[in-house]
C-alpha cells in the first residue's frame, strides 16, 4: 500500500492517507477523513508504508468542483457569524471559534470551547432551518482552541499547533524536570495554558545523553571524595556535586561514580 500527506485549511491541518497510484503533489483531492469527505491539497509523492488503518484518498477532484468546494467554503463567514448571533441570543455559554462546510455542502460543522457541556438542540433546530443542511456541533478542548485560533509561542513564532503540528503529543512535568527547566508557568505553558508542546521536542535527545550521568540526589564518589548529585549539564558533559565537606564541586560525568544503595560507603 502506498500513502502520501495532504494538506487541509481547517482543524485537520496535516493527514497521511492510502493513496492511489495516479496521485501527484498539488492534485486536489477528496479525502475520507473522520468527519466526513474533505478536500486537501497533496503535498508528497506516493510511498511504499506498512502503516495500517489509514484513511484514504477517493479520488482527485475535477477543477470545477474546486471552483463549486472554494464558493461554499466563502460562505461560511455569513455562517459563523449567523450562529454566534443565535448564541448570543440564547445566552450558550460557549466560545464559537470556527465553522466548516464538507465537500458537496453534506454537512455544516460549528467548532466551540466551553468548560462544561452544553445543550445546543435548540441552537441545532434553528441552524438548520437556515441553512437547510446537516449540523454538526463540535465542542474542543483549549488546545485545540488554540490550534484553530493561533497566536506567538514565547519563542516569539506562531504556534507550533497552527503551523505544523497535525496531533497533540503528551507532555508531563518529566519532560521539563528532565531538561533542568525553572517551573515557572510563564515560560512553560504556551498560549492555551497547557505545557508547551516544544517541551517534547529534545526531551528523547536529553534522555539519551544523560543515561549514563548519576541521577540528581544519588550520593556518588569521585576523585575529591563523596557526596551528592545536585544539578546536570547536559551540553558540557558534567555534573555538580555536593561534596561531603559542603563545597560544590563541577566534574565530568564520566569522572563520578553512582554509589550502589546499601554500599559501606553510603553507609
Amino acid at each position: 500500500m502506498k500513502s502520501c500527506f495532504v494538506r487541509f485549511d481547517r482543524l485537520v491541518g496535516l493527514a497521511e492517507l492510502a493513496a492511489p497510484e495516479d496521485i501527484k503533489i498539488q492534485d486536489h483531492v477528496l479525502c475520507d477523513l473522520e468527519k466526513g469527505e474533505s478536500v486537501g491539497v497533496v503535498i508528497s509523492e506516493p510511498a511504499a508504508t506498512t502503516k495500517e488503518g489509514l484513511r484514504s484518498i477517493i479520488r482527485k477532484v475535477s477543477p470545477e468542483e474546486v471552483s463549486a468546494y472554494t464558493s461554499l467554503k466563502a460562505k461560511e463567514s455569513q455562517a459563523f457569524e449567523s450562529c454566534k448571533k443565535k448564541i448570543e441570543e440564547m445566552k450558550l455559554p460557549m466560545k464559537l471559534l470556527q465553522t466548516e462546510y464538507l465537500f458537496g455542502a453534506t454537512k455544516l460543522l460549528f467548532y466551540f470551547f466551553s468548560e462544561n457541556r452544553v445543550d445546543f438542540r435548540e441552537l441545532v433546530k434553528e441552524l438548520a432551518k437556515e441553512f437547510k443542511v446537516r449540523i454538526e456541533m463540535r465542542q474542543v478542548g483549549v488546545r485545540d482552541e488554540a490550534k484553530i485560533v493561533g497566536g506567538l509561542g514565547n519563542c516569539g513564532n506562531v504556534v507550533c499547533c497552527k503551523r505544523f503540528l497535525n496531533n497533540f503529543s503528551i507532555v508531563s512535568i518529566k519532560m521539563m524536570k528532565e531538561q533542568n527547566l525553572a517551573l515557572n508557568p510563564s515560560k512553560i505553558s504556551g498560549v492555551c495554558g497547557r505545557l508547551m508542546c516544544c517541551l517534547a521536542y529534545e526531551y528523547g535527545m536529553y534522555v539519551e545523553l544523560k543515561k549514563d550521568f548519576p541521577k540528581v540526589g544519588k550520593r556518588v564518589t569521585c576523585a575529591g571524595g563523596e557526596g551528592k548529585v545536585i544539578k546536570h549539564n547536559v551540553f558540557n558533559a558534567t555534573v555538580t556535586v555536593l561534596m561531603d565537606d559542603g563545597k560544590e564541586a563541577v566534574l565530568p560525568a564520566k569522572e563520578v561514580t553512582q554509589l550502589r544503595t546499601g554500599s559501606p560507603q553510603n553507609a
